[in-house]
């Protein structure tokens, strides 16, 4: 996780993140402080629960507004492979600092076998940005994908070679038709189950090639609603703390989104862990899952 030293809104990610807002009510200064509230509570809400967070300190110069979303630019793979990837918005290129995956790897005890630069496809306008991009089965070797600018099919496809994976790729549109930015937006994988915005995937053939693929790999569909995935209700992520225990992690607004069906659905399968995100979800457009980057354990 990477504590933000000038969180604030990026007019350049906007241009096709609908989640985002600039409603201009707070002053920078307030934005940047209500952001690190927030995720220092998040953090220590994660460490309280017995999970190991390696939190890097990003540097107020040059800009880069949304440093605290590092899952991406970076990810970090069981077998020792460290992956940088080509992104979308010149700002956010800023936050791909070498010193942030030295101190990653160091402090996971994670040993680097193979280092993979992606982020020469910007010079082509193509991008693929990490796991916002992307969604990744690790138990399957399934990678999932919607396609839209910020996610390159061709780019999947050499993504899911490089790591041994299948490509899924589908399209996810919100209610005005537009593009989903990131999968990670309107798609939460679990070890036994996923939590999906259908409603979002307007192809019925891609809708029931994505429910076939869950049901072969035997994860329960929990279905959300536009407006559940609008309160960031598909960006979850389940993690594992030192004693063996999952938990999904959400914002309180996701939570708050959930019926208590779905949360008892939810449940059946594994924890639930949540933290109040407001300020860097409006400003920010991205959630409890965009904050995470996993750093797995090479074997």
């Amino acid at each position: 996780m990477v504590r933000p030293a000038r969180f604030g809104f990026n007019a350049e990610t906007a241009a096709n993140n609908a989640f985002q807002t600039n409603d201009q009510s707070r002053t920078p200064a307030d934005i940047q402080r209500n952001a690190v509230q927030e995720f220092d509570a998040f953090v220590a809400k994660l460490r309280e629960s017995g999970m190991q967070v390696i939190v890097a300190q990003d540097n107020e110069e040059p800009l880069k507004p949304d440093a605290v979303f590092p899952n991406n630019w970076v990810s970090f793979h069981h077998d020792g492979t460290v992956i940088t990837y080509p992104m979308f918005s010149p700002l956010r290129r800023r936050e791909r600092r070498e010193e942030v995956v030295v101190q990653a790897t160091g402090d996971a005890g994670f040993a680097i076998r193979n280092r993979v630069h992606l982020e020469k496809y910007e010079a082509e306008d193509r991008y693929l940005e990490g796991t916002g991009s992307m969604i990744l089965d690790h138990d399957y070797r399934i990678v999932y994908a919607c396609i839209s600018r910020r996610t390159d099919e061709a780019l999947l496809a050499e993504f899911a070679s490089i790591i041994g994976y299948e490509p899924v790729a589908f399209r996810s549109v919100d209610e005005r038709g537009q593009d989903v930015y990131h999968t990670n937006v309107m798609m939460a994988l679990g070890e036994t189950f996923v939590v999906i915005c259908l409603d979002s995937v307007p192809d019925e053939a891609e809708q029931a090639m994505l429910t076939a693929k869950f049901a072969a790999t035997g994860k329960e569909i929990i279905s959300i609603s536009l407006p559940q995935m609008n309160a960031f209700a598909g960006n979850m992520l389940q993690v594992r703390n030192t004693a063996g225990d999952t938990f999904l992690v959400m914002s309180e607004q996701a939570y708050k989104s959930l019926t208590a069906d779905q949360i008892a659905r939810i449940g059946a399968h594994t924890r639930i862990l949540h933290s109040p995100l407001y300020t860097i979800e409006t400003y920010g457009g991205g959630s409890a899952r965009c904050m995470l980057a996993e750093v797995f354990g090479s074997q």
